[in-house]
């Protein structure tokens, strides 16, 4: 009876060895790469997702920490809209390009500024001062260009000049550039582990 037994898981692990052969050597032979030739020689090629390691963060103090934790908040609030902001800038760019009359691009103009105050007014006045400051980088690092150069192309030098004079005064730059690795390397950080679901 023993050695029955014995025989039975013999042969059961003798036909899960040629079940997992069989389906191993089914799936590598449906692969199906690009090829790149070097030298004669024909090669597969693979392109592979980009993968970031991310260091232990060196905080010393609990004000340090506390001052990330900020951080950390503040960019989770404010990316979204810079987001929205590109896009919303690109598709009225894109739309802009096709009005040729002055007057139909000021129309143009208004309109959307009513229909992205009537949408965002709210929310954005409930930003903290330090958010607003988080939101004026990240804008410029979704559209490549300031907030100061975007009201001035979209609605004039003298608009932007005054929007800059109320942002000093809240101690915030329009024309702050963001510097991913340089001083804003922090909120890139940030930015690359929200979008690696590592921070949620």
């Amino acid at each position: 009876m023993r050695r029955l037994f014995c025989i039975l898981i013999f042969i059961t692990i003798a036909l899960l060895e040629v079940a997992a052969q069989a389906t191993t050597t089914t799936i590598s032979a449906t692969l199906i790469t690009r090829g790149r030739v070097v030298d004669g020689d024909t090669l597969p090629h693979v392109n592979l997702k980009e993968i970031r390691c991310y260091g232990k963060m060196r905080h010393r103090t609990k004000r340090q920490i506390a001052r990330y934790n900020k951080l950390v908040r503040n960019v989770k609030k404010t990316l979204p809209y810079a987001r929205i902001a590109a896009v919303r800038i690109n598709a009225i760019n894109d739309s802009l390009a096709h009005i040729t009359d002055p007057k139909a691009r000021k129309k143009y103009l208004d309109q959307e500024e009513k229909k992205l105050f009537a949408e965002f007014e709210q929310p954005l006045r409930k930003l903290t001062i330090s958010q607003g400051r988080v939101l004026i980088k990240l804008i410029d690092r979704e559209t490549g260009d300031t907030s100061y150069e975007l009201i001035r192309t979209l609605r004039g030098r003298f608009s932007a000049f005054l929007w800059q004079g109320v942002a000093r005064i809240f101690g915030s730059n329009l024309k702050a550039e963001y510097e991913a690795k340089g001083e804003d390397k922090e909120i890139e950080r940030i930015v690359w582990m929200i979008d690696d679901g590592i921070i949620q």
